[in-house]
């Protein structure tokens, strides 16, 4: 009998060993997204610097555009909470065609050394996949990365990808798309007994009341990632033809993602923490270049096979992960959460202040956390090598 009980014992103990799951990695993405069939030569590697440039041609179409656009007036007293306010948009025109100055910001933006190079195209694996043939290619093996909206997931891709090239990973927004059992009580019950659930103090001040915080957020805040998953050219034509459109749907975002206490006023809260020269030249990065049409596809990309459905979703995350966590961010995601997804968290920080353009809005800020991210798994490296 008690030889039976060992031998039962004996088959357990193997069958754990041996048939414990592999931690897999994501398979690197090399293939070809551009018009026609993939070129039968190779890959021009070739790294070249360039500048930018806007023709004269360019600039004079853009003011005639904005001089001949028609503009609805505003409910009254609505401020930003139908979106962004063309009484006040009709303002932020005005600066731009009589006041800002995009020559300026052009000798600015050209102050830094840019560089193009030709690395296959499109969605978050595949741009993970991307960058990380870019570092290969400009000669780094390690390498830390960090994101925060799309730049989360092609970050958390790259690093499920190249975890033996990744030294760490660290983002300003982390989503969990995965949500079980645990998170659903916790939803319903975390308020009431956090401990339970892994909450802090921090953490139920930002999540609940959940209708509030969490499900009517995402009702009202997530529209145009629905149009853009589903059909980004129909909205993204009126975008590429019309700068005022391009800026009403650019500002409005810059808004309420900064605080969403800004959709009560008349100006959108815009100019507290951005200058309308910022805010202008982001918005005509997209349109001299034409890229917002390209941006909205991402979304279709990534999403129109399902939530849940890709081999990323499923697998973890093993590098070495910091988490800034600013408390303006659209939707807050608790460490207790995000561990399920990243297993090796050595730094979770909540932010004083900030929202989700977080490296826009509170440059300082986000750059001392990664700082310190980086030099305590450095040092965490350092113990390992001494104690081997």
């Amino acid at each position: 009998m008690l030889l039976e009980v060992f031998l039962v014992l004996g088959t357990l103990l193997i069958y754990f060993l041996f048939s414990k799951k592999k931690e897999e990695s994501l398979p690197f993405k090399d293939g070809w997204w551009g018009r026609g069939q993939k070129p039968l030569t190779k890959e021009d590697s070739s790294i070249r610097p360039f500048k930018v440039e806007t023709t004269e041609e360019e600039l004079s179409d853009l003011f005639r555009r904005l001089d001949q656009a028609r503009f609805t007036e505003p409910l009254e007293s609505s401020c930003f909470h139908y979106g962004t306010n063309s009484a006040h948009l009709r303002k932020i025109v005005s600066y731009w065609k009589n006041q800002f100055n995009w020559k300026k910001q052009v000798e600015v933006l050209n102050k830094y050394p840019q560089f193009k190079t030709k690395i296959q195209d499109f969605n978050s694996v595949s741009a993970a996949s991307v960058f990380y043939e870019l570092m290969l290619r400009l000669g780094f093996n390690e390498f830390y990365i960090q994101g925060g909206d799309w730049g989360w997931l092609i970050c958390t891709n790259l690093a499920q990808i190249a975890p033996n090239h990744v030294r760490g990973l660290h983002l300003n927004m982390v989503s969990v798309s995965k949500l079980g059992l645990t998170h659903l009580l916790s939803i319903l019950l975390g308020r009431y007994f956090p401990g339970l659930f892994g909450f802090q103090d921090e953490d139920v001040r930002r999540m609940f009341p959940f209708l509030k915080k969490g499900l009517y957020r995402i009702l009202s805040e997530s529209g145009y990632a629905h149009i853009q998953a589903t059909k980004p050219d129909t909205v993204g034509c009126g975008l590429n033809d019309s700068p005022v459109g391009l800026a009403a749907y650019i500002l409005e975002k810059f808004s309420s993602w900064t605080d969403m206490e800004f959709q009560n006023l008349e100006d959108g809260g815009l100019e507290r923490k951005f200058s309308l020269d910022d805010l202008l030249t982001n918005i005509m990065i997209y349109w001299v270049s034409g890229c917002i049409v390209s941006s909205m596809r991402f979304y279709k990309e990534n999403l129109q096979k399902g939530i849940g459905t890709q081999k990323h979703e499923k697998l973890t995350v093993q590098v070495p992960t910091g988490i800034a966590s600013f408390p303006n961010e659209i939707l807050h995601t608790p460490q207790a959460w995000a561990k399920k997804k990243y297993t090796n968290i050595v730094s979770f920080c909540f932010m004083p202040r900030g929202g989700h353009f977080a490296a826009f809005e509170e440059p300082e800020l986000l750059a001392k956390d990664i700082l310190q991210f980086v030099d305590k798994v450095e040092k965490e490296q350092l113990w390992k090598k001494k104690g081997e």
